[in-house]
């Protein structure tokens, strides 16, 4: 498998650790004290197959296909009824993502080292977790299943579950993460008024991303805030806080951690939840302790403008421009305290990285004042610079074609747009923070969207470009599983594999290696020089690429 070699390595150390795992049993032990709190929370009642309520709490799926989440309380409380109204897409949620674990790590040997691994590896996540989040972790965990208790008890796996998208920052072929982000006000802004917009490319399977949640929180402690989430996250990637304060998270480049501290969603989620500015949110940022390399982009209604908190394991640089109405924001960090690390360097010349970045100021210089509708249309561009055709999926284009959510804030209006499916694909639904976090706030049956809102879905969901697409992904699956399993495909699938997408790379390259494997080696020839004519994503892919051109010319000889 493509990310074997990073999960034999988490193995190997897994042997190596496990014995000297000092500290392993506290952690195990670890809980919340939640005697300061009420655990006495409402009854859930069904009101249809698609709509709970809980007191003045509430779960709805709108017409778009999005849940809607309404909680508030105390931490307790917002734990215990999250996990109450979302249960079904908790349990489903965590099938799915450890499912996903179970297929890539196959071996019953393995995923039992696996399992001592995570225990030792996390051994010190819990004096990185306030016992605020702690809390609403331990409350929400008492309505996951039983089904995966052999990998760890439901406290446990929920608090290891928020450092998923960390590791996915390390493990990046387990969890795709190219994020890309940008604001605009002032002089670049239609109205003058700051304007954010940002992709969430964090990829774990299909299934993953099918039950987004919009959650709107009302703590009885900070500010009011909204994120998109899924059953059972509690951290934030994406979300804006009734001050108008908004955070999104950009990986970094980092090496493998060898141990967790605090997950990046938990520091954002303090941030949105205890910050109303930029230094504000800052200084919450200084003092935690992260495992991963993460740029957060900040938005402030108060400030009028962004900035981006790069955060690594040993430093923290803040990025703000100057004499410029706009911040773009991908996978590798801007600031002077990052200007001469050596991975940061390498990762700006080697990954795609650089070329999203150069392509969303490349899309804003074409439009003098940007809005919502044409800041939704940059999300969703698949072209490359200069509108060259990448195929669909290739992960230079800031649509990806893969998105977890794509999103829209206005914060000086307390306005925000999400996606709903597919990807950042359909239609984006408008929510206006100042009615939704109105005192009075009750279910009422009645939509909590502002309909009038609504930016219209891509047209290219009813293309035949988007069939083929979906096609070619398939396929695709399908020739990675056959290379590495000695089975076969078929020569209309290895046809179709390359006219379904013909514009990408990979999938010249992969019927290039089937072709090789198989001693074709005119085939091979044809597709690897193909492929080498198809804008390549990465430095090392285009290095692979050229290697397995050159060892079947030498066949060919």
């Amino acid at each position: 498998m493509r990310n074997q070699p990073a999960i034999n390595y988490f193995i190997c150390l897994s042997l190596l650790l496990v014995l000297t795992s000092c500290g392993v049993k506290k952690s195990l032990e670890d809980r919340p004290d939640i005697s300061q709190y009420n655990a006495d929370i409402p009854e859930r009642e069904m009101i249809n197959d698609s709509t709970y309520v809980a007191g003045n709490n509430f779960l709805t799926k709108n017409k778009h296909g999005q849940w809607e989440l309404y909680v508030e309380g105390d931490p307790l409380e917002i734990g215990l009824l999250t996990g109450s109204l979302t249960q079904e897409l908790l349990q489903k949620q965590e099938r799915v993502f450890l499912n996903k674990v179970e297929e890539l790590v196959p071996s019953k040997g393995k995923q039992k080292f696996l399992r001592k691994f995570l225990s030792w590896y996390n051994r010190k996540l819990y004096k990185h977790v306030t016992e605020e989040y702690k809390t609403e972790i331990y409350g929400v965990s008492r309505y996951a299943s039983n089904e995966f208790n052999n990998i760890a008890p439901p406290y446990l796996r929920a608090l290891y579950l928020h450092g998923a998208h960390d590791i996915g920052h390390a493990l990046k072929d387990l969890m795709l993460v190219g994020c890309s982000s940008f604001a605009v006000w002032g002089e670049k802004s239609e109205d003058g008024n700051l304007l954010i917009a940002r992709n969430f490319d964090f990829y774990a399977g299909d299934a993953f991303a099918e039950d987004k949640i919009i959650a709107f929180v009302k703590p009885d402690q900070g500010y009011s805030f909204m994120s998109v989430t899924w059953g059972g996250m509690m951290g934030v990637v994406s979300g804006m806080n009734n001050q108008g304060l908004t955070v999104t998270i950009n990986a970094g480049k980092s090496d493998i951690p060898l141990v967790a501290k605090t997950p990046i969603s938990l520091v954002t989620r303090e941030i949105l939840q205890y910050a109303s500015t930029i230094d504000e949110a800052i200084e919450i940022a200084k003092k935690r302790e992260v495992f991963v390399s993460e740029a957060i982009f900040v938005g402030s209604a108060n400030d009028k403008k962004a900035a981006i908190i790069e955060v690594s394991p040993n430093d923290l640089g803040i990025y703000q421009v100057e004499n410029s109405s706009e911040l773009i924001c991908s996978n590798h960090f801007q600031s002077e305290t990052f200007a001469n690390d050596r991975k940061n360097i390498k990762w700006i010349k080697e990954s795609d990285s650089k070329y999203r970045f150069d392509r969303m100021e490349e899309l804003l210089n074409e439009e003098p004042k940007i809005n919502p509708t044409e800041a939704v249309a940059i999300l969703r561009n698949k072209k490359g610079l200069n509108d060259t055709p990448l195929g669909y999926g290739n992960e230079k284009a800031l649509n990806q074609l893969l998105a977890h959510h794509g999103i829209i804030f206005q914060p000086e209006d307390l306005t925000v747009w999400v996606s709903s499916n597919p990807y950042q694909l359909g239609e984006f639904v408008a929510y206006d923070l100042n009615t939704i976090f109105n005192e009075n706030r009750r279910f009422s049956g009645q939509p909590i969207s502002e309909e009038k809102l609504t930016i219209p879905e891509d047209p290219f969901v009813h293309s035949q470009a988007f069939k083929d697409y979906e096609t070619y992904r398939i396929l695709e699956r399908k020739a990675e599983n056959v290379l590495e399993t000695d089975a076969e495909m078929t020569s209309t699938e290895l046809t179709a594999l390359e006219t379904k997408n013909p514009d990408y790379w990979k999938a010249h390259f992969l019927a290039g290696k089937y072709f090789y494997e198989h001693k074709e080696y005119k085939k091979a020839l044809k597709a690897f020089t193909l492929a080498m004519s198809k804008e390549i994503t990465t430095v090392p892919d285009k290095e692979k690429v050229e290697k397995y051109l050159k060892k079947t010319k030498r066949k060919l000889r």
